[in-house]
């Protein structure tokens, strides 16, 4: 017996939030945050990061109510995480195509 919210077929806004702080977690620990070393296994936290935003998209109701304003700023959150983990991931090679 599968819990609720883990079932992909129901929308959760726990799973995807879960989804998009652990794969920020771990992509702070495979990046080592302070020295940014170059790491392609920052693709896996965020494809997870992309996978947890579609979950909270999924949530959304049609009429405006103060869920749907709850959504929107958990979305928000999803971006700035989405957006660091690229930025973790494409910085160093950034770095590197300028040293040349």
């Amino acid at each position: 017996m599968i819990p609720r919210f883990l079932n992909p077929r129901n929308r959760s806004l726990l799973r995807g939030g879960l989804l998009v702080l652990v794969s920020l977690s771990s992509a702070l620990l495979l990046a080592d945050f302070p020295r940014n070393r170059q790491n392609p296994l920052l693709v896996l936290p965020a494809l997870i990061a992309v996978a947890g935003t579609l979950d909270h998209v999924r949530c959304m109701r049609t009429r405006w109510s103060w869920y749907h304003g709850g959504v929107i700023l958990l979305i928000y959150m999803d971006l700035m995480a989405l957006s660091m983990i690229l930025f973790f991931l494409l910085y160093p090679y950034a770095l590197w195509m300028t040293a040349k």
